[in-house]
């Protein structure tokens, strides 16, 4: 007899507390992937590397861009899975190890500094991508299949924020603290590279093993081929406003990440500890914040606490113009009222995600979270490239001097006026404005409970991708 395809169909109650905790270490990994190279890649390849910052934001944009195409395939590819582990889990365990030693292997520097390094580092964060497509994406599908509840939904993506910004503040705070340690430069980077390579591994057998009592999603119909899919998606038009404010939300976000570095030690003249002051001050405030967002999402809404986020984020980011005539001490709270912005802004939209799905599957009756999933997630890898990628493009325009000695070049007035834009005015734009993009999001709980609930027309076997052992 065969296992079930995918487990039981989602539940309309609570989940239990294990079942939180396991799915939400999962961004252990999503984290540290999220963080790293946004934070790092750039300054690596630009002050260890030698790589001219054009080029350098280039080769950091263009693999993940890959990702706009291969994720909806991942989304396609796991939606079309059969078995005993259920349609998404196979994924998390093997991409997630293959995730982890690719990202490793991203900061190996077999061939020292040069071109031929900065060639190496792109074929290599191509290859991590590429695995991380196939974790990301049915990661991120999972929610709609655990559960109907429309406030459950949002429980969950709390739980999963706050590992999330666990994992940010400890990729991103610590992961520079083991570069210096290993003697920076080339070593300091190659111990790095290992360090984050095991949160990664850790986050994707937790994942796997925490959901192993989870309800999952069966397999069932879904439209005949990815173009029929797609054409699904795009007319969807909460799921388009959403992720359309999301996508570029996330590059807003990304420059931040990829300005922290820069920012640290040019603008406020600290390049030993600034960075890690910094990246916590900015992602600490999440672990702490985000039971009061998770009441005030409640109280007001989804999607107005998600434009309340995303000001308070604009609001703090213009506040730090000022930073050149401003004391580290208040710079840092500023730091921080970002941070308070960015984690509403994250837990929001990824709770709107679900409802987005589950809306699409009230109306049509078939299951095809992961083609949604893969489509966002391909839109939020492409921001978050897109992110360093205008940063270094704003570097390179206002004349950054790259070095390839471990430490940053002395820099003009214009290059560090370039740094300071790229920190504030940039994201508080991107973060800020994007909210306009959600003006025909309309879905609340409500409108959900009042769709109709078809029962989905399952397929065993049709077309079904089939992993593991499903005799037993």
């Amino acid at each position: 007899m065969d296992a079930p395809s995918g487990g039981a169909g989602p539940v309309a109650g609570a989940l239990p507390r294990r079942v939180h905790a396991g799915y939400a270490l999962g961004s252990l990994a999503t984290g540290a992937f999220g963080t790293v190279p946004g934070l790092l890649l750039l300054p690596y390849l630009t002050d260890t590397l030698g790589v001219a910052a054009g080029a350098a934001a280039l080769l950091v944009l263009l693999p993940k861009a890959w990702d706009v195409l291969v994720n909806p395939v991942a989304g396609r590819i796991s939606d079309r899975t059969r078995s005993r582990w259920g349609a998404r889990r196979p994924y998390l365990l093997v991409a997630g190890l293959a995730l982890g030693v690719l990202f490793a292997a991203i900061f190996a520097a077999p061939f020292g500094a040069g071109p031929a390094a900065g060639a190496y580092v792109a074929v290599a964060f191509l290859a991590t991508a590429t695995a991380f497509a196939f974790f990301q994406v049915p990661y991120v599908a999972m929610p709609a299949e655990l559960t109907d509840d429309y406030a459950e939904r949002t429980r969950l993506m709390s739980w999963r924020i706050a590992v999330l910004a666990l994992a940010i503040l400890v990729s991103g705070a610590v992961a520079p603290l083991v570069r210096d340690a290993g003697g920076g430069g080339l070593p300091g980077h190659r111990w790095m590279g290992l360090f984050v390579a095991g949160l990664i591994v850790l986050g994707a057998v937790g994942a796997f093993l925490g959901t192993r009592s989870a309800p999952g999603g069966t397999v069932a119909e879904s439209e005949p081929t990815l173009r029929a899919q797609l054409a699904v998606v795009a007319g969807n038009r909460p799921f388009r406003a959403l992720l359309v404010c999301f996508v570029v939300q996330s590059a807003g976000v990304a420059t931040v990440l990829a300005g922290v570095n820069y920012f640290a030690e040019q603008i406020l003249r600290d390049p030993g500890g600034g960075p890690t002051i910094l990246f916590a001050c900015f992602v600490a405030p999440a672990l702490l914040v985000m039971p009061l967002w998770t009441r005030v999402g409640a109280r007001v809404g989804k999607l107005a606490a998600l434009v309340a986020a995303s000001l308070i984020f604009a609001a703090g980011a213009l506040a730090l113009v000022a930073a050149p005539v401003l004391p580290a001490l208040a710079v840092y709270p500023l730091v921080a009222l970002i941070g308070v912005g960015y984690a509403g802004q994250q837990v929001f939209a990824l709770a709107m995600l679900p409802d987005c799905i589950a809306y699409d599957t009230a109306r049509t009756g078939r299951r095809q979270a992961g083609v949604f999933t893969g489509v966002w997630t391909a839109g939020e890898t492409f921001g978050l490239a897109l992110g360093p990628g205008i940063f270094g493009l704003v570097l390179q325009l206002t004349g950054y001097v790259s070095s390839d000695t471990g430490t940053a070049a002395t820099q003009s007035d214009t290059a560090r006026l370039g740094i300071l834009i790229g920190f504030t005015v940039l994201p508080a734009l991107l973060v800020g404005l994007a909210v306009l993009f959600l003006r025909p999001y309309d879905l609340t709980s409500a409108r959900l409970a009042a769709e109709p609930d078809p029962t989905p027309h399952t397929h065993p076997a049709d077309h079904a991708v089939v992993v593991g052992d499903e005799s037993r």
